[in-house]
């Protein structure tokens, strides 16, 4: 059975028990994912809220108004497929890290990307135990391999639920800190997509907003706020 069936045909989704988590039936039927897999996921508080959004279905099926279903499916049928090229990906990340990117003018963005951007280093060093070094501009940076090794194994040991949203973090921000900060609880989820536009937000203040532009962080940010809180579902204990 295909869970993208044009129109709905059952009456209820549940919850139900499987050997290795928890699944989603609709009428005691067990939904599959589009590679046609067992909708399995790890905890029951994203099994829930999967069910919800199933329950919420009014005549059409709309995966678009259906995020935590299509990032279970992205999980199993592609990022279980290619676990380690994804992590490899995101760890690359690491070597051009947008908090170490820094503007050489003028003062104020300067300071500005100081204030915002070192903490969040500084907590990776701590934290992490991962030194990541500034750069002005877009010159790369000669970045410690001990560093980006401990980042990257950090990325390799994540289960494929988790590195699913560890993707979108990261690549919606552009740096591997900010995503690694969001998954650890570092600082709030909107503070850190904040920080990661703020190159934006200055060019904004000065320029004026593009509507166009405005538009499309908003889908960005609903996207990364979403990826954060399927981390969270995919991290609570099951019971």
């Amino acid at each position: 059975m295909s869970e993208w069936a044009a129109k709905r045909f059952w009456k209820e989704a549940s919850v139900t028990e499987a050997d290795t988590g928890y699944g989603i039936a609709l009428d005691g039927r067990p939904v599959k994912t589009p590679a046609k897999a067992a909708l399995v996921v790890p905890t029951r508080a994203l099994a829930q809220s999967i069910a919800a959004e199933w329950n919420a279905v009014a005549e059409r099926i709309d995966p678009r108004v259906m995020p935590m279903t299509r990032s279970a499916n992205a999980a199993i049928d592609k990022v279980a497929h290619q676990h380690a090229e994804v992590a490899d990906m995101l760890a690359a990340y690491g070597e051009t890290d947008l908090l170490c990117h820094r503007a050489i003018a003028p003062q104020e963005l300067v300071l500005r990307q100081s204030e915002e951007w070192d903490p969040l280093l500084d907590w990776a060093d701590s934290f992490l135990n991962a030194r990541l070094m500034q750069t002005p501009g877009v010159i790369p940076a000669d970045q410690d391999s001990v560093a980006l090794e401990r980042l990257r194994a950090r990325v390799h040991a994540q289960d494929n639920f988790a590195l699913t949203a560890l993707h979108d973090l990261v690549s919606l921000s552009g740096s591997l800190i900010i995503g690694l900060a969001a998954q650890n609880g570092a600082y709030a989820p909107d503070m850190l997509w904040q920080t990661s536009r703020l190159d934006e937000a200055w060019q904004a203040e000065l320029w004026g907003a593009d509507d166009e532009a405005e538009q499309m962080a908003a889908i960005k940010r609903a996207a990364f706020l979403h990826a954060h809180e399927f981390f969270c579902l995919v991290s609570e204990n099951s019971s």
